[in-house]
């Protein structure tokens, strides 16, 4: 009895890994290269729909950045 339930979890295992594929839904990475005047909060609201401080938090941690301090031509990468 066990090694038919054995047998059953393995092929299960191994036609969930068939057909298992990366979720394609956030889209691919954009890359944004910092303007004068520029800060994390315009290119928040210019990019990313609603509320400006969810993308900013999010692009300070995507990027990397202790700060909020930007320089014209750093390049950011965009979730």
């Amino acid at each position: 009895m066990f090694v038919r339930l054995l047998v059953t979890a393995l092929i299960a295992l191994v036609a969930w890994a068939a057909l298992v594929r990366p979720s394609e839904g956030a889209g691919p990475e954009r890359a944004y290269v910092v303007r004068p005047a520029d800060t994390l909060w315009s290119i928040a609201a210019a990019h990313y729909g609603g509320d400006p401080r969810a993308a900013v938090l999010e692009l300070q941690r995507r990027n990397r950045l202790t700060g909020t301090l930007l320089r014209p031509g750093q390049r950011l990468v965009l979730p």
